[in-house]
């Protein structure tokens, strides 16, 4: 984005509404641009793109020819800002960047902005691994996706092992391999890392893995059986019966699997359905003529007079702001402003990107498919709102609050005789468990006496209130709980209600979760500062709910504890030494064989290392001397 120029001109003091837009007009020219509106407290309530800002804001200050939504809109609107740019295209990209930025209240809002994952086969190493891979590009290799879920990708990272017996394992356990592994013993490793298949056949495999994540298993198929038939021929009947598991193996994963056009090798398939003021948008991603899963979105449209074509195109635009669009895009319903939204993507991806509605055949029929999940997946989830909504307010009624909770906060510890101890916090509310919410703390406390449960609980819930006061003092967000389930009794319900009052919080409630003198799920005791202790009748769905949340704050804190353990456990004193990463830990050991012979080498053996310089090596060897 270039020559964005900022404006800002204000109305006459205290107008709203009509009045308060039109005391815009006289400032404004053609420029296309980006517009918001505000509120009295000026808050952004819609933030609008236009060709050109003078007539679009023309629009606004008439009176008599708008939706319901846009009506109050325009009533609350008190003042405007707008950023004028060189062109159209270029106001649309900077529009879904301020959409994503100020989730105002009146546009489509597109709320998962999770990351898709892809396999990675690296080339760092003459044995190349295949994995799961995340986030950015950064690692050496060949990235194939993106893939709808993990999910999806475990199970085409399972098919791959099946069928080509790659490696998994990370680079140092296969230097530290003298047997194979279970993998081996099962048929899903060809065991590289014990010399049972040379470099150069195990470089065939990987090449045959990537014509099969480019959609081209037929020519793998025909290569397969060839390659049987001659060790058939040649009497190796053990090799022969090995060929044949895996083009067996090869044949069920092509039955398995599902929709697989064959006349679309790379689109996303996206797809609209609305009912009752909801929206579910379903994505289908094909890559390589094959079916690499699906992806449910549940877009926040305000109210229920929203156009299908203004909410395919905000979520057009919000999806492919941080991802790369593959060539061809099938929508369910045409956009306001196709062309302008193609120019942008293909601007975006550096090549031609198509968008298309199609009618009839093999790509109205992905369409239709994928309209078709949206639909089901929409009715599941007014069904589990619906049910999430009754449960809330029994919630609201068992505790004596104000009102059915929003946001449910859960908090838990994890440790091992205070070792590796970490805090947990889970978020749920209407929608059910809040994932992208969720939070863990590394305990840092150095005055926390080991397996001190309070003193962990107190620096948690203070860094989580201290920063939440920073962020929110007002409260104004939605990041403020409405509830704070404890896991523990009346001792930890004083202790927590100490902290908060310390902080100046005192109107968060609270409730403890402790389980009975028997210790058996079902007769837990909910204690409340200053109220009786109080139990539940032993099947009400109430009591059923909030052990489901502590559940899932025990197994976040757990999965937690066990990460942040194992990384401690491969943890070596290489991994503090500036400079060095990965890849230089890796030479380090496979060189010297352990951190502790790296630790006293001299200067000459630390610059024999490949991909160690003379400078690195001084570094590491002033880090270890100089620590001494």
């Amino acid at each position: 984005m270039t020559d964005l120029q900022p404006q800002e001109e204000r109305n006459v003091p205290g107008t709203t509404g009509y009045a308060c837009i039109q005391s815009y007009l006289r400032t404004l020219d053609a420029s296309p641009g980006v517009y918001r509106m505000l509120d009295d407290q000026s808050r952004v309530l819609y933030v609008g793109k236009a060709r050109s800002l003078k007539a679009r804001v023309s629009n606004y200050a008439r009176p008599g020819q708008h939706s319901p939504r846009i009506a109050r809109m325009i009533r609350e609107t008190a003042s405007m800002m707008f950023l004028t740019t060189r062109t159209e295209t270029e106001a649309l990209l900077l529009e879904q960047n301020l959409i994503k930025q100020l989730k105002p209240k009146y546009n489509v809002l597109l709320r998962d902005d999770k990351s898709f994952p892809n396999i990675l086969v690296s080339k760092t190493h003459p044995y190349p691994q295949i994995k799961k891979h995340r986030g950015a590009k950064k690692e050496k290799g060949d990235y194939y996706g993106p893939f709808a879920s993990a999910g999806a990708v475990n199970r085409t990272l399972n098919q791959l092992q099946k069928v080509f017996l790659l490696r998994n394992c990370s680079d140092a356990m296969f230097e530290s391999r003298t047997r194979p592994c279970l993998l081996y013993q099962i048929k899903r490793c060809s065991a590289p890392c014990v010399g049972y298949i040379s470099e150069e056949d195990y470089a065939r495999t990987v090449s045959d893995a990537a014509e099969f994540l480019k959609g081209r298993t037929t020519k793998i198929q025909e290569t397969l059986a060839e390659q049987m038939g001659q060790a058939s021929e040649a009497l190796e009947f053990e090799r022969a019966a090995a060929l044949r598991d895996r083009i067996k193996a090869l044949t069920q994963v092509q039955t398995a699997q599902g929709i697989n056009p064959r006349g679309v090798a790379e689109a996303d398939v996206i797809a609209l359905h609305l009912d009752g003021g909801q929206a579910c948008v379903q994505v289908f991603f094909i890559r390589a003529n094959q079916n690499w899963g699906n992806h449910d979105y549940y877009p926040r449209i305000g109210s229920d007079d929203v156009d299908p074509s203004e909410i395919i195109q905000a979520f057009v635009g919000q999806f492919y702001s941080d991802r790369e669009p593959p060539r061809l895009v099938l929508l369910s319903h045409g956009l306001d402003d196709e062309d302008l939204m193609t120019n942008a993507l293909s601007e975006k991806a550096g090549r031609k990107v198509e968008l298309s509605v199609p009618q009839r055949g093999e790509k109205a029929e992905l369409v239709s498919s994928a309209a078709r999940n949206a639909r089901e997946s929409l009715a599941r989830r007014m069904s589990e709102s619906a049910t999430q909504a009754k449960l809330l307010r029994g919630l609201a009624e068992a505790f004596e609050l104000e009102a059915p909770p929003s946001r449910i906060e859960v908090y838990d510890n994890s440790h091992i005789m205070g070792t590796n101890a970490v805090g947990a916090m889970i978020v749920a509310g209407p929608d059910g468990f809040e994932k992208n919410q969720y939070r863990k703390f590394n305990i840092k406390g150095d005055d926390i006496t080991p397996g001190d449960d309070f003193g962990m609980m107190k620096e948690v819930l203070t860094r989580r209130f201290q920063r939440l006061i920073k962020e929110d003092p007002d409260r104004e967000g939605a990041n403020w709980p409405d509830l704070l389930l404890i896991d523990g009794g009346a001792g930890q319900v004083s202790a927590v209600q100490q902290i908060l009052e310390d902080l100046g919080v005192e109107d968060v409630p609270m409730v403890g979760v402790a389980k009975g003198l028997d210790r058996d799920a079902g007769k837990e005791e909910f204690h409340r500062t200053g109220r009786p202790v109080m139990a539940l009748r032993h099947n009400d769905p109430v009591l059923y709910f909030v052990q489901r949340l502590r559940d899932e704050a025990h197994r976040f804190a757990i999965g937690t504890h066990r990460a942040k353990r194992a990384k401690a456990v491969g943890a070596t004193p290489l991994d503090d030494v500036p400079g060095v990463g990965a890849t230089r830990k890796r030479a380090l050991l496979a060189h010297f064989g352990s951190a502790k012979a790296v630790s006293r080498a001299n200067l000459d053996d630390l610059r024999a290392v490949d991909g160690i310089s003379a400078n690195m090596a001084q570094t590491i060897y002033d880090y270890f001397h100089e620590k001494g």
